[in-house]
């Protein structure tokens, strides 16, 4: 389950707009809002790609996708 609030909040830290992020990763907009938001699942290669997009660390990574 990801957690939403940790998400936004490396999106905000970044600066990144959220439509430049889905672009990075793939996915539209309202796909991602719905990743983000649980109502859908992230796969692993997009979390690797947010991993990358967002400059995440493995402690990061695992606090917004791992957190049950």
């Amino acid at each position: 389950m990801t957690n939403t609030k940790a998400f936004m909040e490396a999106v905000d830290k970044l600066g990144i707009k959220f439509k430049a992020l889905a672009e990075q990763i793939g996915l539209t907009p309202n796909g991602l809002r719905k990743k983000v938001n649980n109502e859908t699942e992230f796969k692993a290669s997009e979390i690797q790609k947010c991993v990358e997009v967002l400059r995440l660390t493995k402690k990061e990574r695992d606090y917004i996708f791992l957190n049950e």
